[in-house]
């Protein structure tokens, strides 16, 4: 006999299985020696109240044999398979390849950066030197920006395919089984590259190509049909499908479908900062104690505010976590958060923005890279306040709302430097004015979260795509060019690792469907 139960536990109890042992046959009123397994389904925090509990689902086995699921990543060959090209190596790019591979189809991925070990040199450069390499960094290469986002895999996509199914593929090629489990699972940058690169050694293995340092510049169309794409090097690849899943930090991508008159349209997204307290903080207040029990993981947060009919909000939250430069081109500033497996630094950032609407950007209405532009020009604002060598704005959280200067900055993640300036002059005062009523309304909600101990670091720009390729519904291919499939975060229909994987999923199925 199989049962499912509810139980709550002290953090203490939740990795200790002869504890929920003796909880559950306390629940189910039976004797301990009739359970043969103990299987947990799903485990979250509740913080709610004065003391800090776990939540757990657990499948009980009552004079039942036990068989471990077994995570396979068995895939037919398919050298002899018709051909798909995707662009973009990130979590729907790859996830396209897998999809396309099961259903009996060869991909060709196409992805401008580099490896994830060719790829480590260049994020070092980036942050001890400050030089970035426009083809390979926190953005570009093996796994996209997913690889270096520390594998958060918490996602409210529930509708648009089997999430479990996705995070089984990751355990099948790595990540722990806590992944299926914790209601926001983690992998953890230092955990994730290398889950990256065994999903695509199951690419490769099953007559899948990838082609790295391979730059998509043009798309090859005829009589309003897909028919393949031109790299940087004047090489054409051919094929009767093409799935687009670029991210949404390949500008030039964005720039050639508008100069080959493929429609796409601007889109509203989010900007601010990345803030950062000390973890410390954080934990007092989220589990109302002086000092976190070690049985729990650094606490998170998560914040929203209405002002002035904006949405401000925290995002990408990292709990010990560290702020990383995210530039994709010289001369800007972008910056994000990760976080490693373990959470153990002693910092915890989150990306604190403001929604931005398309009737906020002055410009041409009719010009679909006009929220591109916009972000351009805010991230070049940044890069100029910092002065260079990818050194950030930063500024004090009281100090910033109460417009002062900072004397100085606190201690903080951030690797490259920060430089003490008024955000105001980065930032359009509609943004800065939002975020200055929702800081310490934040405060009231979360106590000690407004303070002078926490740091703004300018700027949190690529929340999303500012940049819509629009589909059809129905067989996801692009509403003008037939075989061509917008996909992911950089066409504007996900937001995350998950979100990302299934939209990949759902493009390779609707793709052979078109070729089959």
């Amino acid at each position: 006999m199989i049962k499912e139960i509810e139980i709550i536990c002290k953090p203490e109890q939740s990795t200790n299985l002869i504890q929920l042992k003796i909880i559950s046959s306390s629940v189910l009123n039976i004797t301990q020696d009739r359970i043969s397994h103990l299987k947990v389904i799903k485990r979250s925090i509740d913080a709610r109240g004065r003391k800090v509990v776990y939540r757990m689902q657990i499948r009980v086995f009552i004079d039942e044999d036990f068989f471990p699921e077994i995570f396979t990543t068995n895939y037919p060959n398919v050298n002899e398979g018709k051909s798909i090209i995707i662009i973009g190596a990130g979590p729907a790019g790859l996830f396209a390849a897998l999809r396309c591979i099961e259903l009996g189809f060869r991909p060709i991925v196409l992805e401008r950066g580099k490896h994830v070990k060719k790829r480590r040199r260049d994020l070092a450069n980036i942050n001890k030197n400050g030089v970035v390499n426009p083809e390979s960094n926190y953005c570009f290469g093996e796994g996209g920006a997913g690889t270096y986002s520390d594998g958060k895999l918490y996602t409210r996509s529930t509708k648009r395919g089997d999430i479990n199914a996705v995070l089984k593929t990751f355990v099948a090629h790595g990540a722990t089984e806590d992944i299926l489990v914790d209601a926001r699972p983690h992998i953890g940058t230092n955990k994730l590259p290398q889950i990256i690169s065994s999903i695509t050694e199951s690419i490769l293995n099953a007559g899948g190509q990838i082609h790295f340092e391979t730059k998509v510049t043009s798309f090859l169309i005829s009589f309003g049909k897909i028919r393949g794409v031109i790299t940087a090097l004047n090489n054409e690849i051919n094929a009767e499908a093409v799935i687009l899943a670029t991210g949404h930090s390949a500008n030039d991508i964005f720039e050639s479908l508008h100069n080959q008159k493929i429609l796409i349209e601007a889109k509203p997204f989010a900007l601010g900062v990345r803030i950062e307290h000390p973890q410390l903080i954080i934990d007092k207040a989220q589990y109302h104690c002086e000092t976190r029990d070690p049985f729990l993981p650094p606490a998170y947060y998560n914040l929203v505010e209405q002002v002035e009919n904006r949405g401000v909000f925290s995002f990408c939250m990292c709990p010990g976590g560290i702020i990383a430069p995210c530039a994709t081109a010289h001369n800007e500033i972008v910056v994000n958060g990760w976080s490693p497996s373990k959470r153990n630094n002693p910092f915890a950032n989150s990306g604190t923005v403001v929604q931005v609407n398309l009737e906020d950007v002055e410009g041409n209405k009719q010009n679909p890279l006009r929220m591109l532009e916009f972000q351009q020009k805010i991230e070049h604002l940044a890069f100029n306040a910092g002065g260079g060598n990818l050194v950030a704005p930063a500024q004090r959280m009281v100090d910033f709302v109460e417009n002062r200067l900072s004397n100085n900055l606190p201690a903080n993640s951030y690797i490259p430097g920060v430089k003490s300036v008024t955000l105001n002059d980065v930032l359009p005062n509609w943004i800065s004015n939002r975020l200055k009523k929702a800081l310490p309304a934040f405060g009231k909600k979360m106590k000690g979260y407004y303070t002078n101990e926490a740091i703004l670091v300018g700027v949190e720009s690529r929340t999303s795509s500012p940049v819509k390729i629009p589909r059809n519904s129905e067989t996801l291919q692009h509403v003008q060019i037939g075989g061509l499939f917008p996909c992911g975060e950089g066409a504007g229909y996900a937001g995350g690792i998950i979100s990302a994987a299934i939209d990949g999923i759902n493009c390779a199925t609707a793709a052979t469907k078109l070729i089959l």
